[in-house]
């Protein structure tokens, strides 16, 4: 089996595939990409983020106990579903910032990727909390439409003008997110937060202008909407990753089509690709040659699907034309 993998990092062959019981008759060749963290196939948030999350963080939970507090002091059911949605912002911010913290974590020899994983399970855990908080206020908003209570929408102005400001605050921490995409989703979450915010505005100052005590469950009902059709992606792309579905952004095809074009290679199989955090791919595939593989070859095609498709960490496995009619895992069928 030939191994390509990063020297930079601390646990050498992360990617060496031994669970699949293929026997090796021919020569193990190794490559080495010196290609420091860009053989991740993803770039490293700047350490100075510790302290956006840790400030994302105090200013929404303070914020979100408030809101909560005024919401039932009040009978404000918006202000009450701007506030679970607000605690979604300070578990998604928690979740990243923990997934930046272990993402840190050497490798070990029972976890041999680290701990990257956690990002996905995170991920998940949000999804998963944010709907059962949202069902519990779409719940109430539909006992408040068929019994309306007064609201004072001027709390409702003023506590929600208050959340424009916390949340567009915590919007301009994650602004120069690069290429992390952790970071990034952390700074469109908050951007659209403080949209959010500013809409319980307006409604609540219709409210105070007119009144219409009903606009009050009819606005937590469109605030519930929104955090569903929201949460939604992130449960199914979560649900994904937990499974290891193929990353959607990249072409399974594609990168099948690429590899049959390596000099000397004949035929493939196994291949197998797979998130192993929010942000990194890995990559295991039997290559069928009528000789051994090359340093060569390995570099470039481990430079390729970095580059072409980020795919961080590649694995080859190396078989002559005798022995790959004999390996048990080139029947598609065999997980």
């Amino acid at each position: 089996m030939a191994h390509s993998h990063d020297p930079s990092s601390a646990h050498g062959h992360e990617g060496q595939n031994t669970a699949h019981g293929c026997g090796h008759d021919h020569d193990h060749d190794h490559d080495h990409d010196h290609h420091g963290h860009h053989g991740h196939g993803h770039v490293h948030a700047p350490a100075s983020f510790g302290a956006a999350f840790a400030w994302g963080i105090g200013l929404n939970l303070v914020y979100v106990i408030a809101e909560a507090t005024w919401g039932v002091t009040s009978h404000a059911l918006a202000l009450l579903a701007d506030a679970g949605h607000n605690l979604s912002d300070v578990m998604a911010l928690g979740a990243a910032w923990l997934a930046h913290t272990l993402s840190k974590r050497a490798p070990s020899a029972e976890f041999t990727y680290g701990l990257r994983r956690s990002s996905i399970l995170a991920a998940l855990g949000n999804a998963v909390a944010l709907l059962l908080i949202t069902g519990g206020i779409v719940w109430e908003s539909v006992l408040r439409l068929i019994a309306p209570a007064p609201v004072p929408g001027g709390t409702v102005m003023a506590v929600a003008g208050l959340g424009i400001l916390v949340n567009g605050a915590t919007t301009l921490l994650f602004a120069r997110g690069g290429g992390d995409l952790n970071i990034r989703g952390a700074f469109l979450h908050m951007l659209a937060d403080t949209v959010m915010s500013a809409g319980v505005v307006i409604a609540g100052g219709i409210i105070f202008y007119t009144g219409w005590a009903r606009l009050d469950p009819i606005m937590g009902l469109v605030l519930s909407c929104a955090i569903v059709a929201s949460t939604w992606s992130l449960l199914r792309d979560s649900l994904d990753m937990a499974l290891d579905r193929v990353p959607r952004t990249i072409d399974r095809a594609g990168v099948e089509a690429y590899l049959r074009t390596l000099p000397g290679v004949q035929d493939l199989h196994d291949l197998h690709i797979w998130p192993i955090s929010t942000t990194e791919t890995a990559l295991t595939v039997h290559l069928v040659r009528a000789t051994p593989a090359d340093d060569m070859l390995l570099g470039d095609a481990t430079e390729a699907l970095r580059t072409r498709f980020g795919i961080g960490h590649p694995t080859f496995q190396i078989e002559t034309l005798s022995y790959a009619a004999r390996c048990v895992l080139a029947d598609a069928s065999v997980p």
